[in-house]
């Protein structure tokens, strides 16, 4: 079954609403927080001799190597689903995507899914990293709210 069929009807959020991965922001947080304080320890550890040792060539790749690991940690962090009146904005990392209400199908979450999908008029999907399934009930109220506001914001077929 879909998210969101066992439960009973959501009202739509207010809007502008915008959903966010709770889990892996937590889990980026904590874990960016940790391997920064573990670089500044080595660095620190390694004494005044060692630091010298190191070739311009070495630093440099020091330095690219932490703004990689930087830029993968604000792709992550910044990925959303932003519902206006306009349409829906879907964030992906570093790609972002809007789409008018009459462009947007559905949303689903399917079991064991590691984020949702957004079925679009042309027959295409685009994945929602910003509903992540690894955050359970959260995620499957944010597929609730986000079908919830598509039939608000659709225009009838009819």
């Amino acid at each position: 079954m879909p998210a969101g069929s066992e439960r009973g009807p959501v009202a739509a959020p207010a809007l502008p609403h915008t959903w966010r991965p709770f889990g892996v922001r937590i889990a980026i947080w904590v874990l960016g927080t940790m391997l920064l304080a573990l670089f500044v320890a080595v660095w620190i550890a390694i004494g005044d001799d060692s630091r010298a040792e190191f070739t311009p060539f070495q630093r440099g790749t020091l330095v690219f190597m932490g703004l990689l690991l930087f830029g993968s940690w604000y792709g992550l962090v910044r990925s959303c689903v932003r519902a206006t009146e306009q349409g829906l904005t879907v964030v992906n990392g570093y790609r972002t995507r809007s789409y008018e209400w009459s462009q947007v199908i559905a949303v689903s979450l399917r079991r064991g899914a590691p984020w949702g999908t957004l079925d679009l008029s042309d027959g295409t999907t685009v994945s929602l990293i910003g509903v992540q399934g690894s955050d359970g009930d959260r995620a499957r109220k944010a597929v609730r709210e986000i079908r919830a506001t598509i039939a608000a914001h659709t225009p009838d077929a009819g």
